[in-house]
């Protein structure tokens, strides 16, 4: 019989509170709501997105 083997689970998320205005609020409820999807994992998704999309640019 093969053992049901159970490992500590990696807990890679923290705990942040941030202010937004109300209207990107209710966009996200929205989008949440038509996609089945938490406004936490959209949020973390448009996050991850700017992060490997963002370019600083130099003053000059």
């Amino acid at each position: 019989m093969e053992k049901f083997i159970i490992t500590p689970k990696e807990d890679k998320s923290v705990t942040m509170t941030i202010r937004i205005d109300r209207a990107v609020q209710e966009r996200y409820n929205d989008l949440s709501a038509r996609t089945n999807r938490s406004r936490n994992e959209l949020i973390n998704m448009a996050l991850q997105f700017a992060l490997e999309h963002m370019e600083i640019q130099e003053r000059d």
